[in-house]
């Protein structure tokens, strides 16, 4: 029998981790977070980091890849599974991450050097453009602003002709729970700035290249506006839960496409539901 595990997806600011840790209480489970954000160390408070394993355990001056998640997130869930005997419940809103630990692995492709060396030079709005000719099935599935995405894509589809279609087999069990909307932006980004998001951007910003600073996220670049004096305080918090807005719809138009996820309004509901699986 496969082992059962629990999935809540949604967009940012859903109320993911807080049903997370619900369930987790209820159910005897623990949480694996599946974000490309809360991996990073010293991010806690800019990625709504809660408590949870595959959270701050990346350096974030290295890219930490889907791959890399994959393998160290199996691993837990594995250990969760078979030594612990609880119930794994995967929590997050990188679908990308969601999706190759317990939908289909992603492609074997080992890193280009060569090949990222010159795509460095691209703006994302360039590299978006040579994706959609060499391949427009996946440039439609990629996040248009994220450079590290959009470059692994070219490098999948340079070396295989194409990125493979997903085979949706899993060697898990899967109950997936989704969370639709998200909750009050503004309220959330403020905050998290009484919560010392200034401070964590400004470490960060010492101790990673300016590049490096800005693949980790739209955050960082109006963080260091307004550490530089060139934006307000309402300025800021308004372009942040603005950019959180356009991300929310991405990240629901990735969820939507997948038919077997149960949009539950509460956690009453999420909790019944997942008392029903696990029996």
């Amino acid at each position: 029998m496969k082992p059962k595990v629990i999935a809540i997806v949604g967009p940012t600011a859903s109320g993911k981790s807080a049903l997370g840790n619900f369930l987790a209480t209820k159910l005897s489970g623990e949480v694996i977070a599946a974000d490309s954000r809360q991996v990073y160390k010293g991010m806690r408070v800019i990625s709504r980091a809660e408590r949870g394993h595959m959270v701050g355990v990346a350096d974030p001056r290295k890219q930490y890849s889907a791959g890399a998640y994959q393998k160290a997130a199996e691993r837990i869930l594995r250990y969760i599974v078979v030594f612990k005997k609880k119930v794994p419940i995967v929590v997050g809103g990188t679908g990308f991450y969601a999706d190759a630990l317990l939908r289909v692995p992603l492609p074997q492709v080992a890193p280009n050097a060569t090949l990222r060396t010159t795509l460095a030079k691209k703006t994302p709005m360039q590299l978006l453009a040579m994706l959609k000719k060499l391949d427009p099935k996946s440039a439609a599935r990629v996040d248009p602003k994220n450079i590290v995405r959009l470059v692994r894509a070219i490098e999948i589809v340079k070396a295989l002709g194409k990125i493979p279609a997903p085979i949706y087999s899993s060697p898990y069990t899967t109950l997936w729970l989704g969370l639709p909307n998200s909750k009050n932006l503004t309220a959330g980004v403020e905050a998290r700035l009484k919560a010392g998001m200034v401070a964590e951007a400004k470490k960060l910003r010492r101790t990673l290249s300016k590049k490096r600073y800005k693949e980790l996220g739209f955050e960082f670049d109006l963080l260091a506006d307004y550490i530089d004096k060139k934006i307000t305080k309402q300025q800021l918090v308004e372009r942040i839960a603005n950019s959180e807005r356009k991300y929310a719809k991405r990240q629901s138009k990735w969820f939507k496409r997948y038919k077997d996820i149960h949009w539950v309004k509460n956690k009453t509901e999420a909790l019944k539901l997942s008392k029903t699986f696990l029996q």
